[in-house]
């Protein structure tokens, strides 16, 4: 379904996409190299359920989101890979929801 327009002989780099090892160009975006190794889902909506997945792929939607290196939440589009890198996409747990902040001790007006 994608495929990589480099023109020039770029190093590859390891990393793991959802348990998958998988050989990318050095400088690539994460959502790039998920795209081309053949995951597009980057997480379950948070709401629906639904499967999601990088719409503006410049930062702005925030639908890339994925764990990285066991940290939820980072934008896929935004990241570059780097070697070593694990990558999982993400799914609705009480991790990857920020918590509510309590009202508790809270002076109101």
């Amino acid at each position: 379904m994608f495929r990589s327009l480099r023109k020039t002989e770029t190093p590859n780099v390891s990393i793991t996409i959802n348990g998958q090892a998988v050989q990318v160009a050095e400088g690539s975006s994460l959502w790039a190299a998920m795209a081309l190794s053949g995951t597009t889902q980057t997480r379950l909506a948070s709401v629906s359920g639904d499967q999601r997945s990088a719409y503006c792929a410049m930062g702005v939607c925030f639908e890339c989101l994925v764990e990285i290196d066991g940290i939820p939440n980072q934008q896929a589009c935004l990241t570059k890979v780097s070697e070593g890198m694990e990558v999982r996409s993400q799914l609705l747990t009480e991790q990857s929801i920020a918590p509510l902040s309590s009202d508790e001790g809270a002076q109101h007006d």
